[in-house]
């Protein structure tokens, strides 16, 4: 009776074997699914991790270059401003070196003397002042106004400094911008990559927009612009440790280019 018994229990194992294993790799894919949700899910749950409390502080440097015109019209500046910054439940305070409080002085003099004389460190003390210093010393609300201004389209698995990561590609819309904005507008083309670690933690981001138009009827111009930032994290504050912008027009028989530069290192509280 009891090998009987035996024989059954075995037969009836061999015959739920195939039943349990599928049970059980239905389980892993769901688990795999939970794990690893969909990008721009993973990404806005890590941005809504990200909010920047915990303190910092940091020397914020820019670096200028712009180039106008053409033959003898041409002209090149170069600027460079940095200041320290400290960020905590007091605020958020900006400090001047004395060495760059003399050169915006000096520069002050000079403007006065001459209305054409170059201002290249005045030029990029507008980048590190504090407007322009918040999305580097706390990145989450400017990526995330970026993300609410596009469309999202697809995601691949890519890398970013030769590690994993997942690539989130967005489409800016003309419809997104203002109407005083897409006034003269003709042609537009604007795109968003971000790219996120496993949990969704933002790594960087490229946005480039291509922009064409014509003003009064007869002035045609064009414009393009590219932004590229390098993100990282510091305790629950997301920072910018660079950001990189590039941007060329022409119209009305000008033409013009630049690039600012702006890195973040972060120093001991």
């Amino acid at each position: 009776m009891q090998n009987a018994k035996q024989l059954i229990q075995r037969s009836m194992n061999r015959a739920l074997a195939p039943v349990i294993g599928l049970g059980l790799a239905i389980s892993l894919v769901l688990i795999s699914g939970a794990a690893h949700a969909d990008g721009l899910s993973d990404l806005k749950a890590a941005l809504a991790r990200l909010q920047g409390q915990t303190p910092l502080k940091a020397v914020v440097e820019a670096r200028t270059w712009n180039r106008q015109g053409e033959g003898k019209e041409l002209e090149e500046t170069h600027g460079a401003a940095s200041v320290s910054v400290e960020d905590s439940g007091r605020g958020l305070h900006v400090l001047y070196s004395k060495e760059m409080l003399a050169k915006l002085e000096a520069e002050e003099r000079s403007k006065e003397k001459d209305s054409k004389a170059k201002t290249p460190t005045l030029s990029a003390l507008n980048e590190v002042n504090s407007s322009a210093l918040r999305p580097m010393i706390s990145a989450t609300g400017s990526l995330t106004r970026s993300i609410e201004k596009a469309t999202y389209k697809s995601e691949k698995l890519d890398s970013f400094n030769g590690k994993p990561a997942r690539l989130l590609n967005f489409e800016l819309s003309i419809d997104k911008l203002s109407e005083k904005d897409r006034k003269y507008m003709k042609k537009f083309d604007g795109n968003l990559d971000i790219w996120i670690a496993a949990d969704g933690t933002p790594l960087a981001s490229r946005q480039t927009q291509a922009i064409s138009g014509r003003a009064f009827i007869v002035i045609s111009f064009e414009m393009k612009n590219e932004e590229e930032w390098v993100y990282s994290t510091l305790g629950d504050r997301l920072i910018a440790l660079k950001k990189e912008s590039k941007n060329s027009g022409s119209g009305m028989g000008e033409k013009g280019e630049g690039k600012v530069t702006k890195t973040l290192q972060v120093q001991a509280l």
